[in-house]
């Protein structure tokens, strides 16, 4: 399966506000998880339906409500109706391919990002698309299927840590942001590592299976960079929107956020540069293994060409040659062949030749 355009054979021929899962089914029934607080009181429970989380969207208490699982059009129509979405909205959080970005209308802001993870067994990348929808009253979260890196952020909120119970829906968002680009920062450095790693199998073992691991890190690290530049992009749009839904108070946080995605970005542009520098430089060391062979060869044949022209003067078929009947002659024959290639090879070796 292609992991980096997915097929839209669903969407073929449709109206563009038609609502049509794009992408792979990951989950078979959908849950939706609400989290309501203040600062004195917290309500977490799991929703049988989307109509009974709209009760929330009337209260002055933050609301997270949480849907894992996209496949199911009706809900998702309903989940478009209750909360007053528009269609071409649904329609973006339906298709799993998004590429991150940040729209603003009139009553609500939609952030489209990609969670990440690492697959150490397969030592690859997996990436999960995750839609925030931050309204006035309410902050929805769209997910391909259950689990994510927010567990932290739950526990800020169940716990009282820090400042998140006591401020509104645009410091949650900010949360769960600094939580997916903190995940960033961890896979990045971890890669960062087996990179760095990298550089003394390159210079010590410059082996075919040296080549297809910095392949392999390569394209993940453009896996990283498709998620994670245009994330900066809309992360930077995010810190710098004047609309009432950001107060004022959680741009700085915003802004320190911006901060650390162009950190990630720049980051797996330095890493990919590296690998860069890797793959020529195991180039330039099998080219220079293969100059080490070829010298070697070349001295060799260098030796044998007057050798084998001494040999082939006295291996011709003439009956009267100098000193052919001598007693000696065989043994003098050898004496001038071994003085020549001694003579060649300290010849070669005051040259530096090798």
């Amino acid at each position: 399966m292609a992991r980096f355009l997915k097929k839209r054979d669903q969407a073929k021929g449709l109206v563009p506000v038609a609502a049509v899962f794009i992408g792979k089914k990951k989950v078979d029934e959908i849950r939706i998880r609400v989290i309501d607080y203040d600062k004195s009181k917290l309500h977490e429970d799991e929703l049988k339906s989307i109509s009974d989380g709209t009760e929330f969207k009337e209260t002055n208490t933050v609301t997270w409500i949480n849907i894992d699982g996209l496949h199911d059009n009706n809900l998702m129509k309903e989940i478009g109706e209750s909360f007053d979405l528009h269609p071409l909205l649904i329609e973006d959080i339906m298709n799993t391919e998004q590429r991150p970005k940040l729209h603003e209308s009139d009553n609500n802001l939609f952030l489209v990002l990609k969670m990440l993870r690492y697959d150490e067994s397969k030592q690859i990348i997996i990436a999960e698309q995750l839609s925030m929808v931050i309204g006035k009253t309410f902050l929805l979260t769209f997910q391909e299927q259950p689990g994510d890196v927010f567990e932290p952020v739950r526990e800020r909120i169940r716990k009282q840590k820090g400042r998140i119970r006591t401020t509104s829906i645009d410091y949650l968002a900010y949360a769960l942001i600094d939580t997916i680009v903190d995940n960033y920062i961890y896979i990045i450095e971890r890669f960062g590592e087996k990179i760095e790693d990298m550089e003394e199998m390159v210079l010590g073992n410059p082996e075919p299976d040296v080549m297809e691991q910095l392949s392999n890190y390569r394209k993940e690290m453009n896996f990283l960079r498709k998620s994670t530049r245009p994330a900066r992009e809309a992360i930077i749009q995010l810190s710098r929107l004047d609309t009432d839904l950001i107060n004022n108070k959680t741009i700085p946080f915003l802004k320190d956020l911006e901060d650390l995605i162009i950190q990630a970005s720049e980051a797996i542009d330095t890493y990919r540069e590296m690998l860069s520098d890797q793959m020529n430089l195991y180039n330039s060391s099998l080219s220079n293994k293969m100059n080490d062979i070829m010298k070697i060869l070349t001295i060799f044949a260098a030796i044998f060409i007057p050798l084998t022209f001494i040999a082939g003067i006295y291996g011709t078929n003439f009956e009267y040659l100098p000193e052919l009947h001598f007693k000696y002659s065989y043994f003098i024959f050898w004496g001038v062949m071994i003085l020549v290639a001694a003579s060649l090879l300290i010849f070669f070796k005051r040259k530096k030749w090798f």
